[in-house]
């Protein structure tokens, strides 16, 4: 693998899918009801640099997989993570649960940070430490939020 990583590429494309449909179905898209703008900073300079790093390997800050199976653990790995975080976009694409926030944050992160220690790159591996817990505080206070509303919207009725 060289520059550039055709695994990382097909991973972001497959977990990007259900976020697509998603915005297509969501016309008024996702209510982000907890302002932090410092969290959100954060949490989209990880995103992006995830995003990209996963895709792209920058010369002299990765070192390639660190053991001769790696590639084949990398792979299925990968493969189940994407396939735990579609499974539950369907499953949970009509709730809006604290389970759906932190199973759709927490499964991104393992992804990008366990794809940074795999390819032992180092600005994926910061890139992940960036946007997991900005990505999941995020997605858990919203997920609260948004219950309490609905509670209180509930009792007025």
């Amino acid at each position: 693998m060289g520059w550039f990583n055709e695994y990382g590429f097909v991973i972001i494309v497959a977990i990007m899918i259900p976020n697509m449909i998603f915005a297509a179905k969501c016309k008024d898209g996702f209510d982000n009801l907890w302002q932090n703008r410092s969290v959100d900073l954060l949490e989209q300079i990880g995103r992006f640099g995830c995003f990209g790093l996963m895709i792209i390997n920058i010369p002299g800050t990765w070192f390639g997989f660190w053991f001769g199976e790696a590639p084949t653990v990398y792979l299925i790995v990968n493969g189940l993570l994407v396939i735990a975080y579609c499974t539950v976009w369907v499953v949970c694409f009509h709730q809006n649960s604290v389970f759906r926030a932190l199973t759709l944050s927490i499964l991104p992160s393992i992804m990008f940070l366990f794809s940074g220690v795999m390819l032992l790159s180092i600005p994926l591996m910061a890139a992940a430490i960036i946007f997991a817990p900005c990505h999941i505080m995020i997605s858990y206070q919203n997920a609260l939020l948004s219950k309490r509303g609905a509670a209180a919207v509930k009792k007025e009725a």
